[in-house]
């Protein structure tokens, strides 16, 4: 990640602050409110993977859904309510808000962000293509709206090995953003031409190789789970590395009972429920016995709680944590889209 980018990302951390710690009381109080308040607006609450269990389970038990970025857009898109609560980080958001134009979209705060979209600015990354005007180019969901009008592709980690194999057999040279760990690892997995962004995310660039070896040796029959936006010497150990969606998969289907995960420590929440009778255990990252900036948990996803979610549910204005995307920004952002859902439609054939 590039000096400037580094900087951009602690300025956001240092306003992320600390989600208030409620009572057992105020949270079955604010859990039955806002159960109360969806009906009332028509609003159904969308939750990513990395979001808090105690957000997760309120979406479940509310007819929303958890699951990734793109399929919580989706869900959202063909979901009868005329207004989504988007418990994630802001990139989500414009992503439904693009998928969903004609409905409200709501944050519990429009301060959550990424550093993988703060670390990609929409004009550096303009000037950037424009540099390397021969090449197509591929930019991860974790990206602002207007990164993606400028981009030919978007695309997730769990299409994105197949997407950049389709691309190089066409003849084609890749421009990558924003994530370097996720971009060397597509191309060192196809052998494409793949220019890359100096971008990474601040969770999964903390896991470290030693650390993850001492805890295999600790426990030699788990197996290890890795998301692509990882170290490449974190990736070189995994058993399974895949999107949130394949390592939840892998965690119910492979035979091991202990699983090392390295990804955000909110994906414990669905893997725990759909395999209870399996452990699961967090890679070490730099928070063993030194200083980090995520300890497996997404500073950013942690500011969306029962709290927030509730006043913006209580004000018809949202509080002002409403979502808007620029129509014509949407339409150009669309059209990469699109060709990713068409792909991904496609490879399920």
């Amino acid at each position: 990640m590039t000096v400037q980018a580094q900087e951009i990302v602690r300025a956001h951390l240092a306003g992320t602050g600390e989600q208030p710690e409620l009572t057992e009381d105020q949270r079955s109080l604010y859990r039955q409110r806002i159960k109360q308040r969806l009906q009332e607006r028509d609003a159904v609450l969308v939750a990513h993977y990395y979001t808090d269990p105690e957000i997760q389970a309120l979406a479940e038990e509310t007819g929303g859904c958890v699951a990734d970025s793109l399929e919580m857009a989706r869900f959202g898109r063909d979901h009868p309510a005329s207004t989504l609560i988007v418990e994630g980080v802001r990139f989500m958001g414009e992503t439904a808000k693009i998928l969903s134009p004609e409905k409200r979209v709501f944050m519990p705060t429009l301060e959550a962000t990424c550093s993988l979209d703060i670390g990609c600015p929409e004009d550096d990354f303009a000037a950037f293509c424009d540099q390397h005007p021969d090449r197509t180019v591929v930019v991860y969901a974790n990206t602002s709206a207007a990164v993606k009008a400028r981009a030919d592709w978007v695309v997730t980690s769990s299409i994105a090995v197949e997407l950049i194999e389709h691309l190089d057999q066409r003849g084609e040279k890749i421009l990558w953003a924003p994530d370097k760990h996720l971009g060397s690892y597509v191309r060192d997995k196809t052998g494409a031409d793949v220019l890359c962004w100096d971008g990474a995310c601040i969770v999964h660039e903390e896991f470290k190789a030693q650390g993850l070896l001492d805890l295999k040796a600790a426990h030699p029959g788990a197996a290890v789970l890795v998301h692509p936006e990882s170290p490449a010497s974190v990736v070189e150990i995994a058993d399974v590395v895949g999107s949130t969606s394949q390592l939840i998969k892998a965690a119910t289907e492979m035979d091991n009972d202990t699983f090392i995960v390295a990804t955000d420590k909110g994906i414990f929440y669905k893997m725990q429920q759909l395999a209870p009778n399996k452990t699961f255990v967090e890679a070490p990252t730099g928070g063993s016995g030194a200083q980090c900036r995520s300890c497996a948990h997404c500073p950013w996803m942690a500011m969306n709680g029962l709290e927030n979610t509730l006043a913006v549910l209580e004000d018809d204005n949202g509080c002002g944590q409403e979502i808007f995307v620029d129509p014509t920004l949407a339409e150009q952002a669309m059209k990469p889209l699109d060709r990713m859902l068409d792909f991904g439609a496609r490879l399920k054939k």
